[in-house]
């Protein structure tokens, strides 16, 4: 098992290896399809991207008390062009379910970042590990509003790796 803390760093990255459970610990940051592509006309992103974490959620509300509502992961094939221009600014992991296209996992290679999953379905489960929650971008947005998360031991496990390796082949 590998614990990481945010913001992540190229020796981090250059540690993972696919299948290997990972706990993320820091600030990680939300966004979906209307957030990336929104993201890609921003002049002033709200958050450095440099080492940072993209979690692709839609939380459910939270009931008081709670830091946010259930958060599953969403299917990350639909960020797949999106991400890029991310990844080219420095976005070090995305956090998401499902398998992403051959030209999104060569992007990653070569911008030196990691695809996670997390577990579909334990969205209740996930949420235990976020401490807080607070939208940063888009509000509008609702569900898809970019979110500034607290997690700590936030479980992944590592899905492609910067050494071309694929879980969903291996």
């Amino acid at each position: 098992m590998i614990k990481l803390n945010t913001p992540i760093t190229d020796a981090d990255i250059k540690s993972l290896k696919v299948g290997e459970k990972v706990l993320i610990s820091g600030v990680i940051y939300t966004a979906r399809d209307q957030a990336h592509i929104r993201l890609l006309d921003e002049e002033d992103i709200k958050f450095d991207v440099e080492g940072s974490v993209i979690f692709y959620v839609g939380p459910t509300p939270n009931r008081e008390g709670i830091a946010i509502g259930a958060s599953g992961p969403t299917s990350s094939y639909r960020m797949d062009k999106l991400a890029v221009p991310l990844m080219e600014k420095g976005l070090k992991l995305m956090i998401g379910k499902g398998d992403r296209s051959e030209e999104f996992r060569l992007e990653m290679i070569k911008n030196n970042s990691v695809y996670l999953i997390a577990t579909g379905g334990a969205g209740a489960l996930l949420s235990s590990r976020i401490k807080s929650s607070k939208v940063i971008m888009y509000e509008d947005l609702g569900a898809e509003a970019i979110r500034r998360l607290e997690v700590e031991d936030f479980p992944c496990f590592v899905a492609y790796d910067i050494y071309g390796n694929d879980i969903f082949k291996n």
